[in-house]
């Protein structure tokens, strides 16, 4: 719970009813916490003086930037036509960086030139239904991390860690998350070398929730990127089983055996036969199936790359886990719109056989799964009918509250979208004053 926006929208709502605000705020705080309640009331009684002391302030850093549009009504971090066009915003606000690969390119990865060689650097947040399993959360995002840095054709060096725990969260959370990193991390000979450690908000946010990230770093002389991709190339996909949207998915719905089938490295040792062999620089690129699935990866590529992607939807399904297939089955979550956990590597036909034949050499299921065409977006052929491939506003609601919020556009997303991009626009207007005005100091 964020005490101090809860008071900032009561404030804003009611200013004359201070009082009436202190008294509702100590008895949400006593839910929560085993005070007595005169600490409650003196907590309260401060928090209140620290939100009216930020409620209105001026000026161009202080005042900020406003859509009036929610994170949840656009579905920003759902991984579907909201979060898309977010993260495309996004690009338009950092601007031009000048590196190899940007946000702009909506890749997994950032890459910038160093000699002869390009640095590959990735961040990736912990699944927030995790909150409460934090070796899981940490397992998880850990092997996200590496996923996107071998996904540019690089091998990764070295981890980095933030952990953010509420005033109430128990402190072994943090060994607990750091032992499920540290799993991965020696499964691959990956240290961890680095990181930070913090409370969600200090004393203005109360509760157990659990945030924070991982980051990884490598080194490649030949990328894989999402832009290399070509016309005439060919889709191979390896075997999938999920990771922690799978878990969450899993732990939700009370069939926790499935989590045990997401706990494995079979993307990392994909990447490593393909780096090892050297057949990565045959590849024109790779990209991990995660959140938003196939679905929209497929938007992404053809987005970045200009190009049409053809889908076969029996073959895709054959490499899926028959364990978290049933379950996603049973559940009615379409398995083309969530995180699969599987490896895409798009390669040009005369090397498609040579990495088929070294990926099934070190046990990993692998196959051709479509093409690559002339055109734009994305089509799947389904028992021989061909259907449009598009992702939807989320992606596959995997969870009993998702499936409650539903995948569909809101009625009003043209409104937002139009609110949106006039806050990007003010967004970046902040940027150029503040830079001008750094400047002329100088």
């Amino acid at each position: 719970m964020d005490i101090e926006g809860y008071v900032k929208r009561a404030l804003r709502k009611d200013p004359s009813n201070e009082a009436g605000i202190e008294v509702q705020l100590a008895s949400r705080i006593l839910e929560i916490k085993t005070i007595s309640p005169e600490r409650a009331r003196e907590i309260a009684n401060a928090v209140v003086c620290e939100a009216k002391a930020t409620l209105n302030v001026e000026g161009d850093v202080l005042s900020p930037t406003l859509s009036g549009v929610s994170m949840g009504e656009f579905g920003v971090g759902s991984r579907g036509i909201g979060d898309f066009y977010v993260h495309s915003k996004l690009g338009e606000v950092i601007g031009h960086t000048g590196a190899v690969v940007d946000s702009a390119q909506l890749d997994d990865s950032g890459v910038v030139k160093i000699g002869d060689d390009y640095l590959v650097v990735t961040v990736d947040g912990l699944h927030s239904r995790l909150s409460d399993f934090p070796f899981l959360s940490g397992f998880h995002v850990a092997r996200a991390a590496l996923r996107d840095v071998y996904s540019m054709g690089a091998r990764p060096l070295a981890m980095l860690s933030d952990i953010h725990i509420a005033d109430d969260g128990d402190v072994a959370k943090i060994f607990d998350h750091i032992a499920g990193i540290t799993t991965v991390s020696e499964l691959t000979g990956i240290p961890l070398i680095t990181g930070s450690t913090l409370r969600i908000g200090g004393d203005m946010v109360i509760g157990e929730r659990m945030t924070g990230g991982v980051g990884a770093v490598g080194v490649t002389s030949s990328l894989t990127s999402r832009n290399k991709t070509k016309v005439g190339d060919l889709i191979l996909m390896t075997e999938g089983a999920g990771g922690g949207t799978i878990s969450t998915t899993a732990l939700y719905y009370g069939m926790h055996d499935v989590v045990e089938e997401t706990i494995n490295i079979r993307f990392l040792e994909a990447c490593e036969v393909l780096l090892q062999s050297e057949l990565y620089r045959k590849v024109h690129s790779m990209t991990d199936v995660t959140n938003g699935g196939i679905r929209g990866d497929a938007k992404e590529i053809s987005k970045t790359a200009g190009v049409k992607l053809v889908f076969e939807e029996e073959r895709m399904r054959a490499l899926v886990n028959p364990k978290v297939l049933s379950m996603l089955e049973l559940l009615k979550i379409d398995y083309l719109g969530v995180s699969l956990d599987a490896l895409l590597v798009i390669v040009p036909p005369e090397y498609a056989d040579e990495i088929l034949d070294a990926v099934r050499a070190a046990g990993i299921s692998i196959d051709i799964i479509g093409r690559v065409e002339e055109g734009s977006g994305a089509e799947i052929f389904v028992n021989g009918e061909c259907r449009d491939f598009a992702p939807r506003f989320r992606e596959s609601a995997y969870t009993p509250v998702k499936k409650v919020h539903g995948e569909e556009n809101p009625r009003d997303f043209e409104e937002m979208r139009a609110a949106i991009d006039k806050a990007a626009l003010e967004a970046i207007e902040k940027k150029q004053k503040v830079l001008e005005k750094i400047r002329t100091k100088q």
